[in-house]
């Protein structure tokens, strides 16, 4: 019989521990001199105590030493603590000051836990600090989530062809806790790290405090949750010009492989940072793409080349790693522009990082596959080998990585045809599918653009793209197994 007891202790042992991280805007609300805003306060308060004692009664009813974590069990763990996390965190959203309903909270709480960015909330520049804060903090507690599953458990469930980094997990079927413990303190060590770092340069080159701190949580998350309703370009004024390179050069981090990062710090590797394939190909597409879009820019606009190349980049790398930070309306940029971000945003970063998208690494491995296909034809008694950073690559691997490519394709078309039968416009519908199955943010058109909110979209449409933030952020395979009914044959 399937043992849910692991699934239920876990899962609960987060809500429990999502409660207690709400005391943090509860506290915000309190201090607030603004006396609207801190009646907010009693919203977290509530929503504290319903997750403390929810997650807190069902982690001690299944109280109980594990053991072991099996893979129909790992499937399960993370597509149920994702949801129910997701379904908690909404309740202080949808009873506070922003007075959303609580599909709009579900909403906006899903796309902070996903990393995705897209907002409902409306007049940001008003909202309630408290509310604010929470906002940025499910972005950075849904990147360092996905960071340690990504570390450990997808390669070893063999998502999408996540298993060529199995050697760099943990082993997830012996001393299961005491490693899983080790490893996850030292990756959230590292991100806290980055993001302390990004929060006080962007505080020391003019952006006030509590803005600084919240956009270096959203930074780092490669999330895009902004305190202001002109997201970062609310900063970049006279004095703050490097705001947008800092910011920059942080998504670039967050996309990075934090395997690495620990590698370097643990074992000296410091030298995997320039040579890992993966990085090399991430750092090529980005100088490549945003080339294009410089130049672009500089027909586009009467502009300088120092400035095409900073308003290139800084849209390039923020949707590239799925971040979705608005500095301007490209939107306005014509319809290259529109067509270029629409595709690069299915891209996404590397593997084992905060970022969105199919992975860099999932390019690298089609490419690889192509190359040896295009080889056998011209030599059909040739024996040719595609690899990995170095390591030689299966047709397991290959098979995983082009299943993903498909089944990510039709997942996105049919949440488009979902949206579109929904009443939505053809470009709200195709960019609202794509942003969210990709977990960047801001779509296309007036509606949803990169200067729109998703509030104006119908519930039914706004469950429907939190469904599909969900499965893009959880590599799809976790979730539709759960579909399958072999999945609970035992």
């Amino acid at each position: 019989m399937f043992n849910l007891r692991p699934v239920v202790l876990v899962t609960g042992a987060l809500v429990a521990a999502l409660g207690v991280m709400m005391l943090i805007p509860m506290i915000a609300d309190l201090l607030s001199t603004d006396p609207l805003h801190r009646e907010n306060w009693s919203a977290f308060a509530i929503g504290a105590v319903i997750s403390i004692f929810a997650g807190g009664g069902a982690a001690a009813a299944s109280w109980g030493p594990i053991e072991r974590i099996s893979v129909r069990q790992g499937f399960l763990l993370t597509a149920s603590s994702w949801l129910m996390l997701v379904i908690f965190a909404a309740i202080p959203l949808s009873i506070g000051g922003l007075k959303l309903s609580y599909v709009d909270a579900f909403f906006e709480a899903m796309s902070g836990l996903t990393t995705t960015g897209a907002t409902v909330v409306e007049h940001l520049d008003d909202a309630p600090k408290g509310a604010l804060l929470w906002r940025s903090m499910l972005q950075w507690f849904g990147g360092v989530g996905i960071i340690i599953m990504a570390f450990a458990v997808l390669p070893a469930l063999k998502v999408g062809g996540m298993q060529i980094f199995k050697s760099e997990a943990w082993d997830t079927s012996e001393k299961f806790m005491a490693n899983a413990t080790q490893y996850s303190l030292a990756l959230t060590l590292i991100y806290a790290f980055f993001t302390v770092l990004c929060g006080l340069l962007l505080w020391g080159f003019g952006m006030p405090a509590f803005d600084a701190v919240n956009h270096a949580m959203t930074t780092v998350a490669t999330g895009g949750f902004s305190t202001r309703d002109a997201s970062l370009g609310a900063f970049l004024t006279v004095g703050r010009a490097p705001l947008d390179m800092i910011v920059t050069v942080f998504m670039i981090i967050g996309s990075l492989p934090f395997g690495i990062f620990l590698a370097a710090l643990l074992r000296g590797a410091w030298q995997r940072l320039f040579t890992d394939s993966q990085i090399q190909f991430f750092m090529l597409v980005v100088f490549g793409l945003t080339t294009i879009m410089v130049f672009q820019v500089l027909m586009q606009f009467d502009v300088d080349l120092l400035t095409a190349i900073r308003l290139a980049v800084f849209n390039v790398v923020s949707i590239l790693t799925g971040t979705g930070y608005a500095t301007t309306d490209y939107y306005a940029w014509g319809p290259f522009a529109v067509a270029f971000f629409f595709c690069i945003m299915f891209v996404g970063g590397c593997a084992g990082s905060t970022s969105c998208g199919m992975k860099i690494f999932r390019f690298q491995v089609a490419l690889a596959a192509l190359v040896v296909y295009a080889r056998r034809l011209a030599h059909p008694r040739g024996v040719f080998v595609a690899r990995y950073n170095g390591r030689p690559l299966t047709d397991e691997v290959f098979v995983s990585v082009l299943s993903f490519f498909f089944v990510y394709f039709a997942a996105f078309a049919t949440l488009a045809v979902i949206l579109s039968g929904l009443g939505l416009d053809t470009i709200t519908a195709l960019s609202g599918a794509g942003s969210a199955i990709a977990n960047v943010g801001p779509g296309l058109g007036e509606i949803i653009g990169p200067t729109g909110n998703y509030a104006p979209l119908p519930d039914a449409a706004k469950l429907v793209l939190s469904a599909g933030m969900l499965l893009g952020r959880l590599e799809l395979f976790t979730i539709l197994v759960l579909f399958s009914p072999h999945f609970w044959r035992d």
